[in-house]
């Protein structure tokens, strides 16, 4: 959705966009602060659209995209990590789509889409997890 490179992805932007989701939104920037991850917004001219890489340290966590009504986040995993997400306290949703999950080269990529700040204490269980890793 947040396709213009001249319209950064600031709070009117992102409300407009989002609508009803953009509570679960601040709701993940807030948990995302509090955790020690840094949001970084950047136009991305493969991909003509604006991403967020949230990170810890120099370590990429999670990708976010923004689209009508919801906003997605992808984690990526390798076959020797993948297994720690079966352990998290997570929906089981997840976990049974993220077990079945083909390996592209070397990652697993399990993706989210959020639309309710119910969902976002799964993102930062996933995102804790995946700060622990080395």
């Amino acid at each position: 959705m947040l396709n213009d490179p001249n319209l950064p992805p600031d709070t009117v932007v992102l409300k407009k966009t989002l609508g009803r989701s953009h509570a679960a939104y601040e709701a993940l920037a807030a948990g995302a602060s509090g955790a020690g991850l840094e949001m970084s917004w950047r136009y991305y001219n493969d991909g003509k659209a604006w991403l967020c890489k949230v990170t810890h340290k120099k370590k990429t966590v999670f990708w976010l995209s923004v689209w009508d009504g919801l906003f997605k986040i992808g984690f990526h995993f390798t076959e020797k990590t993948r297994t720690g997400v079966a352990e998290l306290d997570i929906d089981a949703n997840i976990k049974s789509t993220f077990a079945r999950a083909q390996a592209v080269g070397k990652l697993v990529s399990l993706g989210l889409d959020v639309r309710k700040k119910s969902q976002v204490r799964d993102v930062l269980t996933l995102a804790e997890y995946k700060k622990s890793l080395k």
